[in-house]
């Protein structure tokens, strides 16, 4: 992997990790698109690169995260969910993510699901709450078990979870946002065990290339974290509704023409 392919990658993941489109479904098209995709590298690559997108939330919002009391217990009660169904059903999981047609498939799905919901949410915003209570923060944990199937977009599950629990927009991404902390750093984390576990390890470029894809991450995930908020606030879920209606046919299109697809 060059560190132009690097920096791509990072880009799509920074653009994309907090924004409900999922960002698998787009590793998938750019790594695909630059012939780097069934490269063994390249998979732990987009899991490690995570980790600058979680900073940038933890930058962001660092006064939030020194809060004490309730605040962490209830990210807990939202990560513990996604937790055990992630720990109990990883390999199905792993078998779900070489699933091209599957991730494709879920994108259309999803998008469609937020053209029929845009109205509704719309109309909950004059009267939706700013307040997280536990039992919320609960059901907003299993509405993240469904982002486990490849394509969901973990960000979509838990902002949709928080908007049909009575929370504003601008509520339930933040909370999305501060959930993705734990529940990203547990996935990075177990990833790189197993990969270690299995005899892994970096050479000097490898290394060099996961320094400037978390840089990188980094600094893009702090542009569309702030972006986000103040466009889903004015502008609502339709237009992601329609984009990933459009990068769920590109997948399915290139995953028919034969293209190699992997993530």
């Amino acid at each position: 992997m060059s560190i132009i392919e690097a920096t791509i990658l990072a880009i799509v993941e920074g653009l994309t990790e907090f924004l409900p489109v999922s960002s698998t479904g787009h590793m998938i098209i750019a790594s695909s698109l630059m012939g780097i995709a069934e490269a063994p590298f390249t998979k732990t690559f987009t899991v490690t690169i995570q980790s600058g997108a979680i900073l940038s939330v933890v930058v962001l919002y660092w006064r939030r995260f020194l809060q004490s009391g309730d605040f962490y217990l209830k990210l807990f009660v939202a990560f513990l969910p996604a937790a055990i169904v992630g720990f109990v059903f990883n390999d199905y999981i792993d078998r779900l993510l070489d699933r091209v047609e599957v991730v494709g498939a879920t994108l259309i799905i999803g998008g469609v699901v937020f053209l029929l919901i845009d109205r509704g949410f719309k109309e909950n915003e004059a009267s939706g709450s700013e307040s997280i209570t536990f039992r919320v923060a609960l059901k907003i944990g299993l509405y993240q078990c469904i982002a486990m199937i490849p394509g969901v977009s973990r960000s979509a599950a838990t902002i949709i979870g928080g908007v049909s629990e009575k929370l504003t927009k601008k509520a339930a991404a933040e909370f999305s946002f501060f959930l993705a902390v734990p529940t990203m750093a547990a996935a990075t984390g177990y990833k790189l065990l197993k990969f270690y576990q299995a005899g892994g390890g970096f050479t000097p470029s490898e290394m060099t290339s996961l320094a400037v894809g978390n840089a990188v991450a980094f600094v893009v995930a702090m542009f569309a974290i702030k972006s986000f908020i103040t466009f889903l606030t004015n502008h609502g879920f339709k237009v992601f509704g329609y984009y990933r209606i459009v990068a769920g046919i590109i997948i399915l299109v290139l995953y028919m023409s034969g293209v190699k697809l992997s993530v």
